[in-house]
């Protein structure tokens, strides 16, 4: 990307673009259904849970979290983009907008798992600590944890 990386809110122009993303990288997302998470977006860009990170007219970082849940709901870096920080800038700009002290949980990949090798190394050096097993769209996960008492970005 080679500028500055800046995470700011999504806006409903930017629903083509994200989704553009979303097409390339839904693989990496067990359950994941178009038309049903372009609901989800829409409903995040309102309630501003929704951010991007754009290059130019491309989106190459999204997130959507949950204020209620306090967790990150959906986490994606194009492939061509990945390892520049944009995970990073998008986890930080999420993160303050929480109270300090905060604890957020994030989905991913069982440790075993090929598919999640790349998403639990950044959670992990985020600062992230491992919690539970479970399953999640028939998928099975685990659930890490966020607290800037264990690190603070």
């Amino acid at each position: 990307m080679r500028n500055k990386i800046i995470a700011d809110f999504a806006k409903e122009v930017d629903i083509d673009i994200w989704m553009n993303l979303v097409e390339i990288v839904k693989e990496d997302f067990p359950g994941l259904i178009i038309e049903d998470y372009r609901k989800i977006l829409k409903e995040g860009i309102q309630q501003r849970t929704a951010l991007i990170v754009k290059d130019k007219t491309k989106a190459i970082g999204v997130l959507i979290f949950s204020y209620e849940n306090k967790e990150i709901a959906f986490l994606a870096v194009h492939p061509q983009y990945r390892k520049e920080g944009i995970a990073t800038a998008l986890f930080n700009k999420m993160y303050n907008q929480f109270p300090k002290g905060t604890e957020i949980a994030v989905t991913t990949y069982r440790e075993n798992d090929t598919k999640g090798k790349a998403a639990r190394a950044l959670y992990k050096r985020l600062g992230f600590i491992q919690d539970e097993l479970i399953m999640e769209f028939g998928y099975p996960c685990q659930r890490f944890i966020f607290n800037d008492k264990y690190k603070r970005i």
